[in-house]
Order: structure tokens, then C-alpha cells, then sequence
């Protein structure tokens, strides 16, 4: 009975994998391997849910116009760092804590549960405060947010090592994104098609259904069937994080990829310069939903593409999106700074916001895939955590140089953003195989 249930996976996996044997593993136990079809769908579902809540409420787009919306324009420079660093600088704590538990699939479940409930508070304050009020409730929510977030990103890593053979990951997330995007797709024509500059109750609504998005995730991910792993014993979960840290003194290809990683924050922080560029020549509805619809349709073109190619070569993908970010952050940066605000028509931004976030899911999607193939067992949660505290500090610092340069010019902040970007993939080149 059971595998009568299972073979339309099985045969929808084969398709996907390309491979008439759908459980060739080599990387994980033979009662893992028979599980991976229908695994490979359940974390599928998920992730495409969670995808598609984060392009709902996206700091880079809708959080930054929902600020200016309800008076709160001062705020939007803390998005991005928040929405980011919130997840990333706990993590080595929360891995030290995953890392002791041998079924981690829970703390995906109840990030994604508190994931949705901090949404749901963002909608809460901005239909009952006003002003600053609102838009100070709505970080206070991010931060919570971002901390809920950390325990999936941490987790996900190691119970996608578990439950999905090694040269499979870098399609399953493609796939996530490119349907996620082509849903985001068609939600964002139906929402912002021929609609002036949105009213409160709008953004209210967008809000509440990516709670629910966040909620349904969660209890799909509950089902994945994930073997017991591999635990470090009950050591102190703060000063396990502590000694964790000198992988970056002695593992020099983690080192090399941490280094790499940090140049490539360039396709993450300047996305927003791109929208206030924009925002300076048009403030319509429709000019945030070409945003979202520009972001949209760069995740769905592009992932499936670069997740076949990171199950060939995550490295190569990083170097390819980061030489095309690096790319149109100097050559849109210089032209503001040589040209000024009036270089182009407020409907060119979201054009090479386009392009920007077709180079940022490739850095994105090899840079994960990367991680997780050049690990195994207990470091692969380890090289997850180290690294995303790391990047979660430099973000801020980062963020907070841009933040300060932005004051003279926003075109001069994207050709900083390029120039470090050039030097990630410098940086990229340089880093060894692993696939």
C-alpha cells in the first residue's frame, strides 16, 4: 500500500532527476534513499510556500513602501539589516543547539510557526497604530522574525543533507524558487495591475496571507520523514558556539569560502539602492509591483537554471552570479554618478533590478549548495552556523558604511557594492571543486 502511494512520486522524481534509478545515493542510508522521493516533494512544498512569503513581504520592496506608506520613511534603512543580520548572528548558538538533537526537522517547524505569528503582529500594527508607532512595531516584529528564521536556515541545511542525495539539493532549491516566482508572478499582476498607490487595508491583506503561507509550511515540513542523525553530545550550547569558531582558524577552505561569501554581500545590499533610485522619479503602486514582479520572474527563470548547473559546479554558479552582479551595480552606479537622478526613467530600475536578482539567486542558490556539499554530518550544521554569524556581522558593518555613503549618493554606494562584488569573484575563482 504504501508503495503504490509512493510510485507517482518515484516516477515524478525520476523525471526530475533526469535518471531512470530514482534512489542512486551515495551520501546518505539505504532507508533514507527509499524515503527520497517523497521527501524531496514535501521539502519541496515547503520551501515554494516560504518562498513565496518572503517575496510578499520583502524588506528590498513591499516592507521599504510600506513604511513610507503608513509615515515611516526614516525606518526603512534598518530593513534589510535587520530582516538579515536578525537571522544570521545567533546562529552559532542555535547550531550548537540543533546539533544536539538527532530529528532536527522541529525547529524548521516552529520557525516557520513563528515565522507566521510575527507576521501576522506586522499586519496587527499597522491596522491599529499610526505613523512611527506602526512602523517601529513592524521592526520589533522583523527582529523576531529574523530570529525565528535563523533556526530554519540552520536546520534545512542538515535535514536536506539527511533526506536528499548530494547531487539533487542544488535542483530541489532551483525548483522551490522557480515556482515560487512563477506564482509570485501571477499574484503580483492580479494585485497591482492598473492600481494607483495602494491603500492601507492592502497591504494589511498582503500581510495575512503570507502568515498563513508561513503556517501551511510548517505543517507540511512536520511530515518529512528524517532519520535520527548524528549528535555532539549535551555540552553548553553558548560555549560549543565559542569553539566552533576556530574552523575559521584551521579549516582554510571553510576560511576561503566565509571570505568569498562576505564579498559576494554585494547582490544582497545593493538591491534597495536600486529602489530608491527608482522611488526618486515615480512613487505609483505599479512601480512597486514591477519590482516585485521584476524579482519575480528573475527567481523563476533563472534558479532552475542554476540549480542544474550548482549540482555540476555550485563554485562555478557563485563566480557566473557574482561577475554579473558586480557587473550592473558599476555600470548603473557610475552612470547615476556621472549622469545624476535623470540617467533614465523610473521604469529602467526595475529592469536592472531584473538582472540583479537573476545574478543574486545564482550567488545565493551556489553559495548554499556549495556549503552543504563540501560538508558532512555534524559540520555540515556547524560550517552552516560559523558562517552565517560571521556574514550576520559583517552585514550590519557593511550595512551601516552603505547607510552612511547613501548620505552623499546612492550611485556611489552601487559602485562600492560592484567593486566589492569584482572581488568576490576574484575570490570565487580561487575556490576548489567540490561536486
Amino acid at each position: 500500500m504504501s508503495q503504490q502511494h509512493r510510485d507517482p512520486a518515484d516516477q515524478l522524481y525520476a523525471l526530475i532527476a533526469n535518471e531512470e534509478d530514482a534512489r542512486t545515493c551515495t551520501d546518505i542510508s539505504d532507508s533514507a534513499c527509499r524515503e527520497v522521493p517523497r521527501n524531496f516533494f514535501v521539502i519541496l512544498g515547503s520551501l515554494v510556500l516560504t518562498k513565496l512569503g518572503d517575496l510578499l513581504i520583502s524588506p528590498k520592496t513591499v516592507l521599504a513602501w510600506l513604511l513610507g506608506a503608513i509615515g515611516a520613511p526614516g525606518l526603512v534603512a534598518w530593513l534589510v539589516p535587520i530582516r538579515e543580520s536578525g537571522s544570521l548572528i545567533p546562529q552559532m548558538v542555535i547550531g550548537a543547539w540543533v546539533r544536539q538533537k538527532p530529528v532536527r526537522k522541529w525547529f524548521w517547524v516552529l520557525g516557520s510557526y513563528g515565522q507566521a505569528v510575527c507576521v501576522a503582529a506586522m499586519a496587527l500594527s499597522v491596522w491599529t497604530l499610526d505613523g512611527y508607532l506602526a512602523g517601529y512595531g513592524v521592526l520589533a516584529a522583523l527582529v523576531v522574525f529574523s530570529l525565528a528564521r535563523g533556526f530554519c536556515s540552520v536546520s534545512m541545511k542538515d535535514v536536506q543533507g539527511k533526506c536528499v542525495p548530494k547531487t539533487r539539493r542544488g535542483r530541489l532549491s532551483g525548483l522551490a524558487t522557480t515556482v515560487s516566482g512563477g506564482a509570485t508572478v501571477a499574484l503580483t499582476v492580479v494585485l497591482f495591475w492598473d492600481r494607483g498607490d495602494p491603500e492601507l487595508m492592502f497591504y494589511v491583506m498582503l500581510l495575512g496571507l503570507a502568515a498563513v503561507l508561513w503556517l501551511v509550511a510548517g505543517s507540511l515540513f512536520a511530515t518529512v520523514d528524517e532519520e535520527a542523525g548524528e549528535t555532539g553530545g549535551g555540552g553548553n550550547a553558548l560555549a560549543d558556539a565559542l569553539r566552533s569558531l576556530s574552523l575559521l582558524r584551521d579549516d582554510a577552505p571553510f576560511r576561503h569560502f566565509v571570505v568569498t561569501r562576505a564579498l559576494l554581500l554585494c547582490s544582497a545590499l545593493a538591491a534597495p539602492y536600486f529602489v530608491l533610485l527608482a522611488q526618486q522619479q515615480g512613487d505609483s503602486g505599479w512601480l512597486l509591483g514591477s519590482f516585485l514582479l521584476a524579482s519575480s520572474l528573475a527567481s523563476s527563470i533563472s534558479a532552475s537554471v542554476w540549480g542544474w548547473m550548482a549540482d555540476r559546479s555550485s563554485r562555478q554558479v557563485m563566480i557566473r552570479g557574482a561577475a554579473i552582479a558586480s557587473g550592473i551595480c558599476l555600470v548603473i552606479g557610475t552612470l547615476n554618478v556621472v549622469q545624476g537622478a535623470a540617467v533614465a526613467s523610473a521604469w529602467f530600475y526595475p529592469l536592472a533590478f531584473f538582472v540583479l536578482s537573476i545574478a543574486h539567486a545564482g550567488v545565493r542558490l551556489g553559495r548554499k549548495t556549495y556549503l552543504v556539499d563540501m560538508a558532512g554530518g555534524n559540520k555540515r550544521t556547524d560550517y552552516t552556523a560559523v558562517s552565517n554569524t560571521v556574514i550576520g556581522v559583517l552585514l550590519l558593518v557593511t550595512g551601516g558604511l552603505s547607510a552612511l555613503a547613501s548620505l552623499i549618493s546612492n550611485g556611489a554606494v552601487i559602485v562600492f557594492l560592484g567593486l566589492i562584488g569584482l572581488a568576490g569573484t576574484i575570490s570565487a575563482i580561487r575556490l576548489r571543486e567540490v561536486e
